[in-house]
């Protein structure tokens, strides 16, 4: 790999992400059962399926009857409530055969009390005052204990841990829970090695540039869903989404992705009810982060409207019901595969001035083709310059027009040329 080149495999080009909560897909919570959803997700236009950690999890201090995912007990092990290593190995490759690609969340920054490497391997772990093991420093994680990535055959082992799913079970990549609580040089060393397998794709749960120099291609676009959580709050302008573009608070490196969301397990569970809080200014936000610059990200149940807050440790399945946002997604799935201009590659990016109040408009272009997009989160009709968007309606809530853009209204349009 090379450290001066960190470019995301080119496969990732123009695919979206979209997050699988096993314990709660289906009443029964297994791998078996989530099957049966991969005709509806090809439909969808899922690319990439991101699991949520499948390992075995830890019974000293568990939390809830069913434990944390991020409780690992065995990095080598399929959590016995989810199926076996045979029926993950099968869904492996019944995603390949459909053209999808699967990443594995990994935990590598702690580990479950009853975890053999703690009897085994306690040099591995960091340690309190006292000399006992402790959970990560600063939280609240009192089912887990912390690794201390100092030890060098710790390094070692987790990085045959990581190499075996990718080498042995035919995994994508990784989504690295907490990627900045591990020491960099560590990720530095280990994702060299995993794309001497093949290319993978590495995301990090975090919002740090120095991770995406010579690591990770992908991160979390926290700063943007705060902004977009915050307006619809009420706390925050408008505006402040071209602010934050045209200011970033952070430098990334050219090749870096950042992962677009609105909804996701932490938030869902933890946070708030994406359709209750977003409300009809769902839509808009949904259009605007998947044509902005960046990787957007689909969390489950986001297709059927879901909700409510899952619980995190217990069992709480999502109703599948019906599925009423599909044609929607999918229509903005493909207009974004369809269009290099949306594709990860293209950071082109300008925002409109003079917009009516609660428009939020830009452009995106490449050298064969120019998109103009406007959003209207405010609860009024707005009436737009008769001279600002011209061409080809590709993307619209079916009311808006280039005259006229509806309340909560979206439209994607190319320049004809």
């Amino acid at each position: 790999m090379d450290h001066k080149n960190n470019r995301p495999p080119d496969w990732t080009n123009n695919l979206t992400i979209y997050e699988v909560n096993l314990r709660q897909y289906t009443p029964q919570g297994t791998l078996r059962a989530f099957r049966e959803h991969l005709p509806r997700l090809k439909a969808l236009g899922a690319g990439i399926l991101w699991f949520m950690p499948i390992q075995p999890i830890g019974t000293v201090n568990r939390k809830g009857t069913l434990g944390s995912y991020y409780s690992v007990q065995d990095y080598y092990g399929i959590n016995p409530d989810f199926g076996t290593l045979d029926e993950f190995r099968s869904l492996v490759d019944e995603i390949h055969e459909l053209d999808m690609y699967i990443i594995l969340d990994w935990v590598a920054n702690h580990t479950a009390w009853n975890n053999p490497m703690a009897s085994e391997h306690p040099e591995w772990y960091t340690k309190n005052d006292e000399g006992n093991f402790q959970s990560p420093p600063g939280t609240n994680w009192d089912d887990v204990i912390d690794l201390d990535y100092s030890n060098d055959d710790l390094r070692a082992y987790m990085t045959a841990a990581m190499e075996y799913w990718v080498r042995e079970v035919g995994i994508d990549g990784f989504r690295c829970d907490v990627a900045g609580m591990v020491p960099t040089d560590f990720w530095e060393s280990v994702i060299p090695a995993l794309q001497n397998i093949k290319p993978v794709f590495m995301l990090a749960e975090w919002d740090d540039p120095e991770l995406l120099e010579n690591a990770f291609h992908a991160d979390y676009n926290w700063g943007l869903y705060h902004v977009l959580k915050d307006i619809a709050a009420g706390e925050k302008e408008f505006s402040e989404i071209q602010e934050y573009y045209q200011t970033p608070p952070k430098s990334y490196p050219l090749t870096a992705l950042r992962m677009n969301f609105l909804d996701n397990h932490d938030e869902n569970s933890w946070g708030r009810n994406m359709i209750s809080h977003f409300g009809q200014n769902l839509y808009p936000l949904v259009t605007m982060i998947f044509t902005l610059p960046g990787m957007p990200m689909i969390y489950s149940g986001q297709e059927a409207k879901l909700n409510k807050q899952l619980r995190f440790f217990d069992k709480d399945t999502i109703p599948w019901d019906d599925v009423p946002d599909s044609k929607f997604y999918q229509e903005l799935i493909n207009l974004r595969k369809g269009h290099k201009v949306f594709w990860n590659t293209n950071h082109n990016l300008e925002f409109m001035g003079s917009l009516p109040p609660g428009l939020v408009g830009f452009k995106r272009w490449t050298k064969d083709a120019t998109f103009q997009i406007v959003v209207n989160l405010s609860d009024q009709d707005q009436e737009l310059d008769p001279g600002l968007i011209a061409g080809s309606m590709l993307f619209s809530d079916g009311i808006s027009q280039k005259t006229t853009i509806a309340r909560h209204g979206y439209l994607v349009c190319k320049e004809n040329r």
